[in-house]
């Protein structure tokens, strides 16, 4: 197994899972042909939101794409397995979707996944909700706490990925991904409550509170940079609920975690209860 860092030198944890190590840049095309030598799927997990300024980011996202794709098909890989997002109609969302869209523009068959929030510790979907829930008795909350949304744990999102790499099966699609449960997300808030034993919060409801009046909120009670916290919330008003399940029927062996039960392990990993 491969890895690819820009910095070497920050990647211990991913020697210590057993992966090579090799420096590259999607943004540096140069550094990709001999980083992809010899692979035969590629996934493609790169996200810029949060590096440098804050209104080019998908513009950096198409660009890594497009060089990545390129350098994949001089190389013969066989597959790209690229994590994307449910949903459109915010920058964010679309971003991911176009980047989806210069991947499947080059010559390598692509496996697009398109997931709801992914559930775990290190995503920054689950971090704002965990450190609002824990921070927070009472809030302020936009519309947003009303949207449909169908979270999906991280082991289970990994699982799809990971049985992606089966060139036999006919993943050379978009693929949706979401749980078993669909709720809000004022209803995941509550349940993350339940999963550290504490009250749901009282939330009051304010229609006028903008996506970036709510990501100077956020970076105040929680340590989500205001630079992902803003793109984030805008996406959070479009629905993130699977519409096609056909993509996920190809992988049976996934059983698909309970919300509350992805919660609760979530909460382990964070190392708080």
């Amino acid at each position: 197994m491969r890895a690819l860092a820009r910095d070497p030198a920050r990647a211990d944890e991913l020697r210590m899972a057993g992966c090579e190590v090799r420096q590259a840049d999607v943004l540096e095309p140069g550094s990709l042909e001999d980083a992809l030598e010899g692979v035969d799927v590629a996934y493609y997990l790169v996200h810029s939101m949060g590096r440098g300024s804050e209104g080019d980011f998908a513009d950096r996202d198409r660009t890594g794409a497009e060089n990545f794709t390129e350098a994949a098909a001089n190389q013969g890989v066989k597959r790209i397995v690229y994590l994307g997002g449910l949903g459109e109609g915010s920058k964010h969302l679309d971003s991911r979707h176009a980047t989806a869209e210069a991947l499947q523009a080059g010559s390598v068959p692509v496996a697009y996944f398109r997931a709801a929030a992914v559930i775990g510790a290190g995503s920054e979907s689950f971090r704002t909700v965990f450190h609002l829930v824990r921070r927070l008795p009472v809030m302020v909350t936009p519309r947003w706490v009303t949207t449909r949304t169908q979270p999906i744990a991280i082991s289970d999102a990994v699982a799809y990925l990971a049985a992606a790499a089966d060139l036999d099966l006919p993943t050379d699609r978009e693929i949706q991904l979401g749980g078993p449960d669909v709720t809000t997300y004022g209803g995941m808030i509550d349940e993350l409550a339940r999963a550290l034993d504490r009250r749901p919060p009282l939330r009051i409801g304010v229609p006028v509170l903008t996506p970036a009046l709510s990501s100077l909120w956020i970076g105040l009670v929680t340590p989500v940079d205001a630079g992902v916290a803003k793109p984030l919330i805008e996406g959070l008003a479009a629905e993130t609920v699977v519409r096609d399940d056909s993509g996920m029927e190809i992988f049976g062996t996934v059983t698909r975690t309970p919300l509350a039960q992805a919660l609760r392990e979530a909460v382990r990993q964070a190392g708080a209860g």
